[in-house]
């Protein structure tokens, strides 16, 4: 065929194709061909009523729109702060993670450090059973020992009372011949006492007179700092000793009322004092819990005596050997001890605190007062209670031996001072004053060196003298002005000595 033919063919083709879409078109648009047909006012009704309708549709379009706004408004926000909140928690989780691996480093690290000090506790526990093994062989090593300790003690006791027994023989012998001594010694004491007044035994001494009521205050000492508790006199001497909180002891001459010189060494309050019949040493009882023996001539401390466990309030020394010191501490406890060695021989262990004791006549008795108002009466050797009578209805605060021995005067909290006879414990005289009160548990009175007078201090600052036999006041001092804490008298008959509170020291004539 040629190309003419062909494009004719083709042509006719493309009729046929247009002339069948033309049909189909038709057919497709009949209906609206029909429509259009119709009348137009019932086409208008129609359309009226689905323009309302459509109306209608669009208002509920726009609601719904408006409210899917703010739908979408909200979850923006949601959206946005949901951001926020995932940014924040990223955040977090990047920290956690971080504090997760330093978490995981350090417990790798204490991993490590556990497993060093597993290590080592094993090495110790390694260690605890070698030293158990070790302490249970020194344990049994020990029982031994100690075993062998007890029978070792069990002869050196044994060899100890074997020595005792020795010494008590040898101290027997020496008692013996004391006593020889003092039966010769006695002989001439009683030829030295005639009516009371006693007269000294020393080659070329004079004969003394008897004792003077006091009345003026010869001398006003001020002797120590803080108060002055304890003074008396020497022996067949004008000199005083006083003893004071300042720790110190100090010796005066009582003619002039000068210092003759001081001992130091005390290392608490002295309380009490007392006084070898030689004069050659002062014993002074301490706060400290000790007491402190000084050599007068060099004014050394010579013995420190301990063994108490609290402070010492009283002291005396045997009026026959000046070897033998007695003391009384707030342990409930009395000592004796000897001066030649420096160390106590006996204790007597009594429930009632003692604040003052002395020695009798014949050294052989200690006379207590206590606390609890009795006057006990001990035996130094064997330290058995010989005998004891309620003196006073509180604490008794001083015991004085009269000159004779026979007669001895206590004073208490009560504010009475009553005599006793030191063989029958039966009470000689009792003497009270109104405006007489008793300072403190310490404070001394004493009796006149011919034992016809009593003086004794008062928490006003007086002094109150009695006659013994009157049973009267016979004369009141006041110098005073701090409670009186203690009497003393001289041996000579005058003076009177006294001090207080403050530390003064006044002497009476």
């Amino acid at each position: 065929m040629s190309q003419e033919e062909v494009a004719r063919e083709a042509i006719k083709h493309a009729l046929k194709s247009l002339r069948k879409r033309h049909l189909i078109e038709e057919g497709a648009h009949a209906p609206a061909y029909i429509a259009l047909s119709r009348p137009i006012i019932s086409q208008g009704s129609e359309w009226k009523e689905k323009a309302e309708n459509l109306e209608v549709e669009l208002q509920q379009c726009y609601k719904a729109q408006s409210r899917l706004s703010e739908q979408l408004l909200l979850e923006v926000a949601e959206s946005r702060a949901l951001k926020t909140s995932l940014q924040e928690k990223e955040t977090a989780i990047a920290e956690l993670e971080k504090e997760l691996t330093q978490t995981r480093d350090e417990c790798s690290q204490l991993k490590a450090d556990l497993e060093e000090k597993i290590r080592a506790l094993e090495l110790v526990m390694s260690e605890h059973h070698e030293l158990k093994s070790q302490l249970e062989q020194l344990t049994i090593k020990a029982k031994n020992a100690e075993a062998e300790n007890k029978m070792l003690v069990d002869r050196w006791m044994l060899q100890k009372m074997k020595d005792a027994e020795r010494i008590n023989e040898a101290n027997a012998l020496y008692e013996d011949m004391i006593e020889r001594l003092k039966a010769n010694g006695l002989e001439r004491l009683a030829r030295e006492q005639v009516d009371g007044i006693v007269r000294t035994s020393e080659e070329g001494a004079e004969f003394f007179a008897e004792s003077t009521i006091p009345s003026v205050c010869k001398h006003r000492i001020n002797a120590h700092e803080g108060g002055c508790a304890s003074i008396l006199f020497e022996y067949n001497s004008g000199k005083l000793i006083s003893g004071g909180q300042d720790r110190s002891i100090k010796i005066w001459d009582t003619s002039s009322g000068s210092l003759s010189h001081s001992l130091f060494g005390c290392l608490g309050s002295v309380l009490d004092l007392a006084i070898t019949h030689d004069n050659r040493f002062i014993v002074a009882a301490s706060s400290s819990n000790n007491l402190f023996v000084w050599d007068v001539n060099s004014g050394r401390v010579r013995h420190t005596l301990t063994g108490h466990t609290d402070k010492v309030c009283a002291v005396d020394v045997s009026k026959v050997s000046s070897r033998h010191v007695a003391s009384a501490a707030y342990d409930r406890t009395i000592k004796v001890w000897d001066l030649q060695k420096g160390y106590c021989t006996n204790t007597i262990i009594f429930h009632s605190n003692c604040n003052a004791l002395c020695f009798s006549t014949d050294g052989l008795t200690i006379c207590s007062g206590h606390v609890d108002g009795n006057l006990r009466l001990w035996d130094i050797q064997t330290g058995k209670l010989l005998s004891e009578v309620t003196a006073h209805s509180l604490a008794i605060t001083s015991i004085s031996l009269s000159r004779n021995g026979n007669v001895i005067l206590t004073s208490g909290r009560d504010n009475l001072h009553n005599l006793f006879d030191i063989r029958s414990l039966e009470v000689c005289g009792t003497f009270r004053a109104i405006g007489n009160r008793v300072a403190s548990n310490w404070s001394r009175s004493c009796i006149s060196p011919d034992d016809n007078y009593i003086a004794s201090g008062s928490a006003d600052g007086s002094i109150y003298i009695w006659s013994i036999s009157k049973t009267d006041i016979v004369s009141t001092l006041k110098e005073h002005t701090a409670p009186v804490l203690c009497c003393t008298w001289s041996g000579l008959g005058k003076p009177l000595a006294s001090s207080d509170k403050n530390g003064i020291v006044c002497t009476w004539t």
